[in-house]
């Protein structure tokens, strides 16, 4: 029986390559963004053989959350796998960020994924094999100039995997992914001196791809990782654990 993902953030980078991915391994993929790129890659995938469906939508919204498990009934099936990886970020620090910034970045990337897991419960507990992953990032763990919204947000999300686990763990396995330093487009606009440093700040010297975190993703998600819930990995070449200074 073909198996259901739904994927959030879902047109490019992380989610893009987690759905490209979960497709070639026989999955059937939901994807929800906000950004209507999403189109383009369900069409990539439906193209190259795989059962994709895109939906342009907000996962800060219940209406659109209900309308998307709507859809993915009707044409996919229940939900077997969740995939939350929509995020926000402004690079700013604290004290010059407004209250609709801070309140944005915990809308999207905090209660988007509560709405999310919320929505998609009922299907996840049917028959005791569901499974979540939350994409959170290395910042969860160490601090970085002016991103204080995200990092707050995504150690939020390592405390919520936790939780997760903990109430459905009978029912649902729930795991959290921390990248790090990977080529997406909140790189776009980095100079190529900025990334040149960045990847020699990790342990493999280089910056990491969308599908090297979409790989761990999948395992998370499959059968392989059985035994394994409320976990963290972090996937960064090793940038968090290297210090070039005495």
């Amino acid at each position: 029986m073909t198996r259901t993902v739904l994927i959030t953030g879902a047109a490019g980078g992380i989610g893009a390559a987690t759905a490209r991915r979960m497709a070639a391994s026989g999955w059937s993929v939901a994807l929800l963004d906000l950004d209507d790129r999403v189109d383009e890659v369900a069409a990539e995938i439906e193209s190259a053989g795989g059962r994709a469906l895109a939906f342009v939508g907000d996962v800060t919204s219940e209406n659109d959350w209900n309308d998307a498990l709507d859809r993915v009934h009707a044409e996919l099936g229940p939900v077997d796998a969740l995939v939350s990886n929509a995020l926000a970020t402004d690079r700013v620090p604290l004290h010059e960020m407004t209250l609709a910034s801070w309140q944005r970045q915990l809308d999207v990337n905090l209660t988007g994924t509560f709405l999310g897991v919320r929505a998609c419960l009922s299907d996840l507990r049917r028959d005791r094999s569901g499974s979540i992953v939350l994409v959170s990032s290395v910042h969860a763990n160490f601090g970085l100039p002016a991103v204080p919204a995200y990092a707050a947000t995504k150690a939020g999300l390592t405390g919520l995997t936790r939780q997760l686990a903990t109430e459905y763990g009978g029912e649902v396995r729930v795991n959290c992914l921390l990248p790090g330093p990977v080529l997406t487009a909140q790189w776009d606009g980095i100079s190529d001196a900025d990334r040149a440093a960045s990847a020699a700040h990790t342990a493999t010297g280089r910056l990491g791809q969308p599908d090297e975190v979409a790989a761990p993703i999948e395992f998370l998600l499959g059968d392989g990782a059985s035994f394994i819930t409320g976990a963290t990995l972090v996937v960064d070449g090793g940038w968090s654990i290297t210090k070039n200074s005495a």
